[in-house]
């Protein structure tokens, strides 16, 4: 073999040509992207491959066929030494404000799908990737002008993998699927191209799609891949400059290895990488060997009795080819279609099939690739040494460990073609359907069967049954149950038995979550299999048709996976405060999507910037006696270690104070709980940082310490709290005992237990400091209040705060956590950028920012009630127990809040003892509708359990509780309004007391009636949500040539608030303007800066939005006293008078054309209650737990809305933020309440696939009210509090489950009452229907 020769890196990004050659070769194409180009489209945000912020278009030339492969990637794992001669596009490659916005950009926009918009450059690229490979296929016809080749079914799928916590996904499909050829334009919803029923002008309006428009691989670069071809030696391994290998061929690959000069563990063998969203690299590798370059582990090689895949073939790749392949057989079929369940588009697309049972082999890894492929009797060619060895699948996974030095060359599946009668079926139970998530169980059966000629009967000749995640080393053959079940023919007594041997096998290990849940799903999956095979048997998978009423449409025939997403809006307009209530795009959309709008990480980094990294307690309560590091290649990166003892002099190591107590920024000798931060690793990359912090090793000792309050019974036990000021304590509404006396019947004591939820915005904590002169300081934030990081960086240096100017453009997401949580990130930058004179940038890694920033509030609350017989409630008493953890934060006001939203109903008498418990836990914080959604939702447990006692339906014991205005003002006082405001009957009665609800009802009666595996279950769930309106600062600057510029303190966080500032603006300064002049388009709304405007407040509560456009319209209104003399005056001598024409004059003249205000509402005003009500259809799979929602209906009164389109995107992504809380989002934590659930592996927030497949909202103008801004009302917070409706959903469809089921399982008890805990993820869900319902049914058969 030649000697190696090194070569430069050379590839394409967006069009232009780049060289490279002075990398870390552990640089990955995101980071490249971000920090060496100008680009900054692909966003950092979780660094696994996990939510498709980061995902580009990665192009591929092969000159021997002139073809181009496109396909999307998730730049966070690609590295950048694997792109050599690779075309990468972004979205500002698409289209961008100087060259024109690609339809794509203007679509998503058009469609109102982009709200924070972090997202939405990735989300853009997903998208774009799916028209891109639809319109090559030439077998497609030739879809209409402007259209894609797309379909509808393949346009919902395209954002499968991409993650937004804003939009609820629905306004994205409806962009995705305007590109379909198929589509109805009329099912799409609300959008600014047309007007619904204006279906002739949809397609014209809408803007054009082109193929072909983008060049994906430029001409420039293939020429050079041709030139290199005769320029290249194919006998010599390929070395990039910075330590980057790609041997030719198997032989080299050994040549490296056994070169002394290299150290294996050092380097890191790579095909996609995606092995480290998984298993997160540790320390730096100084070299990289790319396998992709030896041919033989990208071969694919077809015979009749399989294919062959070579280990590097991309799992994506393998799909195509088993669906495409001519001779496509079952099995090929089935296991194509499971592994597109296998992560998501842009991770499949450059991971290896390899690579993917590797993981399996060494790492444990619960892959659903190995466990259908061992069904299918798959074996794999491995080399050791010099040596190659074929081994079954089987024989490969109960190997030991393989060394770094084994290869896996191929994998042979093989067809099955040459059998008759063979069954093969896969399955998989997971927190998502798709959407990336990992398996619970996963399992493939494949069978060979016959007929008995005498009884007809089917007879099991052969069988393979693999399962595997269940809490294994690896996928296994039930060897058993196979040996049992080979000629038999299948009955209930043999399945019953079959189960039996199938416990034996299936024992998870000892630490495996869910364990009893994952064994069941394994016997659920094996009767589904072979009941269908049995007579007499219910077969789980066949669903019977319901008899739809009255010419509703019902969704009974088709696996809920495969229903399409539907939707309708029904919102009145109105022009008569135009612009201001018009359904307008979102300001700054076409920016967000083309990834040019600036987000702190996004600003260009300063000379000489160093970056930072935290360094946490793994301990709840212990002392800090030191911090070393290992000795590992990233501990060299460290430049300095940031601790408490580098406050300032006169600096105070304070990272939060506020009314109810302060936490510091660094513990100093004592760590007072796990995830508390330590210090500071400062490195000169964010990558560096990051690295060099888990290099940290801390010296802890638990001397003379308690054992820490980890719990709420703990902190009761210690009698442990926070107090309540007496001025936020609610008040107790009548007697308590004088109620329960009059009760027909009594709950005495009863439980609701409400997990935490993380915020899971899609930008982490970010934040840029930069020392200033004279001893001021700079500060970037991602922040929901400027001004209190102005404040606390100014303690923390120890100078005044207008030493400090803190800027704030937009944030990537918030939801609370970026008021409170966000101050000691932000101080600690400053503290950092304050001690080295240089400036430091933190952007928390996930992980980081999972385990140290908290979340929801846990909630415990036990309840006794009294009622009549007719479901009147007479009596409640409530106690509430809240983990607030380590601080005060805004604990303390989340009782009030909980026992607002559960004074939706009269309770007739209410009385409660509050408790907000200290623990040694990270602080939790207000995060969206903080305290009432978890009173909202207590209110419902208690209303279900009353009906549940009683037998009666759930929804008359809601109606029969409801106010009416007199109760509302003793409960609600001044805040219940006039009467003409309390909408909450009207809309309750509008949803669930009509002929339609009540035909959906008896369907879902029906349906459970004749299905015994599929269960439905549907309900309505009023809320009320009381606001309070906030003061807010503004100020209206028109300039010399017209345009005009806002500032307000309210912070665009994704609410849309910009937008509708600047529709206050256009119409507070309306009269000014003649005819059709529009001042719209002259407005801009730039960041907030809290040296320029201040008193702004915190951006939070749902209301800043309106408190800002009311101080917009205060400004507007003084400057409209300013101008309209002058412009009386002007039309005296013209009869028009341009706006242009009046500025100009007014400027002349010496109008001040600044005006600013504070807008501070009256104590009458200060506070008002939203209403909504929801109805909610679900569906759940007995066998897995598996939960479906149908169909939701929601209500809400927004008042006369500000922007109908930007309170529906409220109300929407607020309501699926809320199916997360009460359905999927687990936050776990260990035994010392360190954060478990620490990355989107773990920790499971909606995506597209988990919304309602019907999802229609419906606006209420209510009345007109001149103590609201233009009588709008508030829409970001109260939606979520909706989402009840589906957990009360799911409660019905699992009590008919439990009803159906009660003589098998033998319910201790009624099943019609039961707890069900928040979130009721899919394991609860199945351990309440019950986990032995499979054998309960077969023995009453048997």
């Amino acid at each position: 073999m030649g000697k190696a020769t090194a070569e430069k890196l050379v590839f394409a990004l967006n069009g232009e040509r780049y060289e490279v050659s002075d990398v870390d070769p552990s640089m990955s194409l995101l980071e490249f992207i971000r920090t060496r180009t100008r680009f900054r489209g692909p966003k950092l945000g979780c660094g696994e491959g996990g939510c498709g912020a980061c995902v580009v278009l990665l192009s591929k030339y092969n000159p021997a066929t002139d073809e181009v492969t496109d396909f999307s990637a998730s730049s966070c794992l690609t590295l950048l030494g694997s792109i050599n001669y690779c075309s990468v596009t972004t979205s500002e490659g698409l289209g961008n404000t100087k060259d024109g916005y690609h339809a794509i950009h203007q679509r998503i926009a058009g469609f109102h799908a982009s709200q924070c918009g972090f997202c939405t450059p990735g989300m853009c690229m997903s998208l774009f990737s799916s028209l891109v490979n639809a319109d090559k296929d030439a077998s497609r016809p030739e879809p209409p002008k402007g259209f894609s080749k797309i379909t509808v079914s393949e346009a919902e799928k395209a954002i499968s993998g991409n993650l937004c916590r804003c939009t609820g996904y629905r306004p994205l499909v409806d962009a995705c699927k305007s590109f379909a050829a198929d589509v109805d334009l009329e099912d799409l919803g609300l959008n600014i191209f047309w007007k619904k029923g204006n279906k002739d002008d949809s397609a014209r309006n809408l803007p054009n799609y082109s193929t072909g428009e983008v060049c994906t691989f430029p001409e420039f670069l293939k020429s050079e891949i041709k030139s290199s071809l005769s320029t290249s030696d194919g006998h010599k391994p390929e070395i990039i400059e910075y330590g980057w290998y790609r041997p030719k061929s198997i032989e080299h690959l050994h040549v490296l290895f056994n070169s002394e000069s290299f150290n294996i563990s050092n380097a890191k063998l790579v095909v996609g990488n995606t092995s480290s969203g998984v298993y997160k690299d540790q320390d730096l590798y100084d070299k990289y060997i790319d396998l992709r370059g030896i041919p033989e582990l990208s071969i694919i090689k077809r015979s009749n009795d399989g294919i062959e895949f070579g280990s590097g073939v991309t799992i994506s790749r393998a799909i195509e080819v088993l669906r495409e392949d001519k001779a496509s057989t079952l099995v090929f079929k089935k296991i194509a279609d499971h592994m597109n369940k296998v992560a998501s588009p842009f991770v499949r697309n450059i991971a290896s099939v390899g690579g993917n049972l590797m993981l399996a082999q060494r790492q444990q890894f619960e892959s659903d690739i190995a466990t259908i492929l061992l069904a299918a009797g798959s074996s794999v060619s491995i080399q050791q040494g010099l040596e190659r060895i074929t081994l079954t699948l089987e024989e490969f996974l109960e190997k030991p460990p393989c060394s770094d030095r084994t290869l896996l060359l191929s994998i042979i599946v093989p067809s099955w073609a040459h059998y008759n009668s063979i069954l093969f079926e896969t399955y998989r139970a997971s927190p998502r359907p798709l959407g990336n998530a990992v398996s619970y169980v996963n399992s493939a059966f494949l069978a060979q069967t016959s007929i008995d000629e005498e009884t007809g009967n089917v007879v099991v000749e052969n069988i393979h049954l693999a399962f595997g995640a269940y809490g294994t080393e690896h996928a296994i053959r039930a060897r058993k149950v196979e040996d049992f079940l080979k000629g038999k023919i299948v009955t209930s007594s043999v399945l019953l038995e079959a189960i039996r041997l199938l416990k034996e096998e299936i024992v998870p290990k000892s630490s495996t979550p869910h364990a009893e849940f994952r064994v069941s799903l394994a016997v659920g999956f094996l009767f589904k299999f072979l009941s269908p095979l049995a007579k007499g048997l219910s077969e789980p998978g066949k669903i019977v048709p319901v008899e739809c009423q009255n010419g509703e449409s019902y969704m009974e025939s088709r696996n809920a996976d495969d229903i399409p997403i539907s939707s309708r809006q029904e919102i009145l307009l109105s022009s008569e405060y135009s612009p201001a209530g018009e359904p307008i795009k979102k300001a700054g959309a076409e920016l967000q999507a083309s990834g040019e709008a600036l987000y702190v990480d996004d600003i260009p980094t300063p000379k000489d910037c160093l970056h930072g990294a935290f360094i946490y307690s793994s301990k709840p309560l212990a002392h800090v006696k030191g911090i070393n590091f290992k000795s590992s290649m990233a501990s060299t990166k460290v430049v300095s270690l940031i601790t408490a003892k580098d406050i300032p002099r006169g600096g105070e190591n304070v990272g939060l104070v506020w009314y109810f107590g302060s936490e510091p920024i660094f513990a100093d000798s004592r760590a007072e709980y796990a995830g508390q931060p330590l210090g500071l690793v400062i490195a000169e990359t964010q990558r560096y940082a990051n690295l060099a912090a888990k290099q940290a090793v801390i010296e802890y000792s638990l001397d003379n310490l308690e054992p820490p309050i980890l719990s709420v019974e703990d902190a009761i036990e210690q009698n442990s709290y926070f107090q309540i000021p007496p001025m936020f304590y609610p008040k107790q509404i009548g007697d308590f005992s004088k109620g329960m006396a009059e009760a027909d019947q009594k709950i005495e004591s009863a439980e609701v237990k409400l997990a935490s939820q993380y915020y899971f915005y899609m930008e982490p904590q970010t934040v840029l400091a930069v020392p200033d002169e004279d001893n001021c300081m700079t500060v970037y934030a991602a922040s929901q209040w400027p001004e209190g990081a102005q404040a606390h960086v100014a303690k923390a240096l120890g100078i005044p705060f207008h030493n400090v100017r803190v800027i704030t453009r937009r944030a990537g997401g918030s939801f609370g956590a970026k008021a409170f949580r966000a101050m000691p990130v932000i101080s600690a930058c400053a503290v950092a950028a304050h001690k080295l004179q240089r400036p430091v940038k933190i952007y928390l890694d996930r992980q980081t920012d999972m385990i140290m920033i908290g979340g929801r509030h846990p909630t415990k609350a036990n309840y006794t009630v009294g009622f009549k017989s007719d479901g009147k409630i007479t009596s409640l008493h409530l106690d509430l127990r809240l983990n607030a953890g380590i601080s005060g934060d805004v604990s303390p006001i989340m009782p009030p809040a909980m026992i607002g939203a559960m004074n939706k109903y009269n309770w007739g008498n209410l009385s409660f003892d509050l408790k907000v418990c200290k623990t040694n836990n990270t602080s939790k914080s207000a995060m969206r509708a903080p305290g009432d959604v978890q009173g909202s939702f207590i209110a419902e447990a208690i209303i279900e359990h009353v009906a549940s006692v009683l037998s009666l339906d759930t929804n008359t014991v809601r109606r029969k509780n409801l106010h009416d205005h007199e109760s509302l003002k003793v409960f609600f006082q001044e805040s219940a309004g006039e009467a003409s405001t309390y909408t909450l009957p009207m809309l309750f009665d509008r949803l669930s007391s009509t002929p339609n609800y009540e035909a959906r009802a008896k369907m879902v009666k029906h349906f459970n009636s004749e299905n015994k595996w599929k269960k439905r279950g549907i309900s309505c769930v009023p809320i009320s949500y009381k606001v309070r309106t906030q003061q807010s600062p503004g100020k209206v600057s028109v300039l010399n040539d017209g345009s005009i510029v806002v500032e307000v303190g309210g912070i665009e966080i994704g609410q849309g608030l910009w937008t509708k500032v600047k529709q206050m603006a256009a119409f507070g300064l309306k009269e000014l303007v003649e005819g059709s002049e529009d001042l719209l388009e002259k407005v801009r709304v730039v960041q907030a800066d809290s040296l320029s405007l201040i008193q702004g407040g915190i951006t939070g509560g749902s209301t800043t939005s309106e408190s800002s456009c009311a101080a917009v319209q205060l400004a507007c209104n003084t400057l409209v006293e300013r101008l309209k003399p002058l412009k009386d005056k002007m039309k005296e001598e013209n009869s028009v008078v341009s706006w242009g024409a009046l500025i100009g004059q007014a400027s002349m003249q010496g109008v001040n054309l600044s005006a600013s205000s504070l807008y501070v509402p009256e104590p009458s005003t200060f506070s008002y209650i939203n209403y909504g009500a929801a109805i909610s259809e679900v569906e759940i799979d007995l066998l897995t737990g598996a939960t479906t929602i149908l169909r939701s209906d929601l209500a809400y009164d927004c008042g006369k809305s500000l922007n109908p389109a930007v309170d529906l995107g409220q109300v929407e992504g607020g309501f699926i933020q809320g199916v997360g809380f009460f359905l999927y989002e687990e936050f776990l934590t260990n035994s010392d309440g360190l954060a478990v659930s620490d990355s989107t592996w773990n920790y499971k927030i909606p995506t597209v696939d988990t919304i309602p497949k019907e999802f229609n909202v419906e606006f209420l103008n209510s009345p007109h009210n001149t103590n609201r801004v233009l009588s709008s009302k508030a829409s970001g917070e109260p939606p979520l509090l909706l989402a009840s409706a589906v957990h009360c959903a799911l409660r019905e469809a699992i009590r008919a489950a439990r009803t159906d089921f009660a003589s098998y399982v033998g319910s201790k008890g009624s099943p019609l009452t039961f707890q069900m805990d928040v979130p009721t993820t899919i394991p609860m869900v199945k351990e309440l229907c019950g986990l032995d319902i499979v054998e309960k049914y077969l023995e009453t058969l048997a």
